[in-house]
């Protein structure tokens, strides 16, 4: 399999031209994330992805994780690479210094997570839930429990997992049985949860569980619920671990793909009830829960992104060593490597474009959640927020459907050695396939989108996006066809809000749309910097040169796609008005 470069000069554009990072060292608390230490980390971070947990992608696929007395046993190097992971102190990138964190932008975590993900996308999950709990616990947490948890979640010591799903429940977090029963200042959880990543592992001495269960005297659906922290092994008054908590991995999920990352069913209080705490208020938990999420989400867009890059890696590289046939563009006799026929030419530049506009999109959101939390403008935040949150179901459903589409693409090139497990290819759609269905199935982030994000505010937070985008035309018609889809889609779905079921037959391919039309925006901005650069004779003239040929075929093969997404939209009447029974 080919081995994992981390494309640095792509990434350093993005940040410096898209999430605009110059700008960011300016805001309070960044002011540590000064050029020579975000290439120093980025180079740092890059080498280890590739040095120490790519080896790893193989191995974790062909050995998977298991489950031994109770115990969930992981790949070969695994454990050892998580501890020079903790040791390196990658896991505090992000967080404030206030709570032993390094205090650098999201939008840099953003870049060195991609790192991780496309190096072993199975083992980069279980840092990854991590992010969400320590947010979690520093914005809802009690003194106590941030005193007791929060250093180690920080330093990765004490990584955590995200409980939600239940047997009988699915997408139905309304339909959750698991209780929770006041035992004096804590609780005792019973009950099952299903797919929970990392559940249980041997990579550290103690995981720390969040678990949404129902409240004593709860209402019913998602209002009586909470957010509670159990710890695998309960922890002393000074730091140091106890018994073991009455929780167990009851069996591990065998899964198309991401083999490594060991999904548990793990039953809460076999016996007297698994001890937990209160995370925030009772009732409360979702709120308290959506913080995790909507950290997972970016981050599960942003496998997309990863699991695309690796798998272009690979087939760019097999079309230069794979020799067959003579092009029609040959000018000497002979056979020539595949990447010199037009289709195969075609493939490559469709996942090269595709890739660019996911980073940038990631990136542009991971900086403004940063503008939104470190603008010194309260009116400011605000407005950073309410972008964030308009993105962030695209970033998630748009960039894991991408994400898939491109590893396809990526097996195509292989031609029949691609559908051959050796080649390598079939992995990475393997573990793609799952993006697109976790921390909340693409469906639910276009109904989320069209109904929290867009209908609610009557498409305020999309037309102040769309303003931003038109400011950026600059004579690009397809950028400019591709806004005016947009617009016209928003107006016709807030103007129809009130037939929510035509609405959301249309959902996913409006979020389509504006992740379409979001990815062409901000590649734009990068085509017209590397313009300036190439007029000015400024920085390496065949990067400039591939960035302008880049965004000019995601224009001409991706972008001209979006007015065509229209009639789906609109098309609601025809969804509901089918007779399934005709099927």
């Amino acid at each position: 399999m080919a081995d994992y470069t981390a494309p640095l000069a792509d990434m350093r554009f993005a940040l410096d031209i898209v999430a605009r990072l110059p700008e960011l060292t300016a805001l309070p608390g960044f002011a540590r994330a000064d050029s020579d230490t975000v290439a120093a980390v980025m180079e740092g971070a890059a080498s280890f992805a590739s040095e120490i947990v790519a080896p790893l992608n193989v191995v974790g696929d062909k050995q998977g994780s298991r489950l031994e007395n109770g115990v969930v046993r992981t790949p070969d190097g695994f454990k050892e690479a998580y501890k020079a992971y903790v040791d390196g102190g990658w896991n505090a990138v992000a967080f404030d210094e206030a709570i032993g964190g390094q205090g650098l932008p999201r939008a840099l975590n953003a870049c060195i997570t991609e790192m991780w993900t496309a190096a072993s996308m199975a083992w980069a999950l279980n840092p990854l839930l991590t992010v969400g709990a320590v947010e979690a616990l520093a914005a809802h947490g009690s003194d106590e429990l941030k005193r007791l948890y929060l250093g180690k979640l920080v330093s990765g010591e004490w990584p955590a997992s995200m409980n939600l799903t239940e047997p009988q429940a699915g997408s139905d977090v309304g339909a959750m049985r698991t209780r929770a029963i006041r035992d004096g200042d804590r609780y005792r959880i019973k009950g099952q949860k299903i797919f929970i990543t990392y559940g249980d592992h041997d990579l550290s001495d103690n995981i720390v569980h969040m678990v949404l269960a129902r409240s004593p005297d709860g209402p019913p659906g998602t209002a009586g619920l909470s957010l509670f922290l159990i710890p695998k092994f309960l922890v002393n008054a000074d730091g140091s671990l106890g018994a073991k908590n009455d929780l167990r991995p009851v069996s591990l999920e065998h899964k198309l793909g991401i083999h490594a990352s060991p999904t548990c069913v793990m039953a809460y209080g076999d016996n007297d009830g698994a001890v937990g705490w209160l995370v925030g208020e009772e009732n409360r938990g979702m709120e308290c829960m959506f913080t995790m999420m909507n950290s997972a989400r970016l981050q599960v867009g942003l496998q997309g992104l990863a699991i695309a890059e690796r798998a272009y890696q690979h087939a760019r590289d097999y079309t230069r060593t794979r020799v067959q046939g003579r092009p029609v563009t040959a000018t000497a006799p002979g056979t020539y490597p595949i990447m010199h026929h037009p289709d195969v030419r075609r493939m490559l530049l469709s996942m090269r474009a595709r890739i660019e506009a996911m980073r940038a999109l990631v990136y542009y959101t991971a900086a403004t959640i940063d503008r939104a939390s470190h603008a010194a403008d309260v009116e400011a935040r605000a407005r950073f927020q309410e972008r964030a949150d308009l993105l962030i179901p695209v970033v998630k459903a748009w960039c894991t459907d991408q994400g898939v589409l491109v590893a396809s693409i990526g097996i195509q090139i292989h031609g029949g050695m691609g559908f051959i497990e050796e080649t390598g290819a079939a992995q990475y759609y393997r573990d793609a396939r799952i993006a697109p269905i976790y921390e909340g199935t693409n469906g639910i982030q276009a109904n989320d989108l069209l109904g929290r994000k867009v209908q609610r505010d009557r498409g305020a937070a999309v037309t102040a996006l769309i303003v931003a985008m038109r400011g950026d035309v600059n004579g690009n018609e397809a950028l400019e066809t591709g806004i005016d889809a947009l617009e016209d889609a928003t107006r016709w779905l807030v103007a129809n809000a009130k037939e929510r079921a035509v609405t959301l037959s249309g959902a996913v391919p409006y979020l389509e749309l504006m992740g379409i039309v979001a990815g062409g925006w901000l590649l734009a901005l990068e085509a017209a910097e590397a313009r300036r650069r190439l007029d000015a004779h400024d920085g390496d003239t065949s990067f400039n040169k591939a960035k302008l040929a880049t965004a000019r075929f995601y224009d001409e093969h991706v972008l001209a796609t979006a007015y065509g997404l229209l009639p789906a939209i609109k098309g609601g009447e025809a969804v509901l008005g089918f007779d399934l029974e005709a099927l």
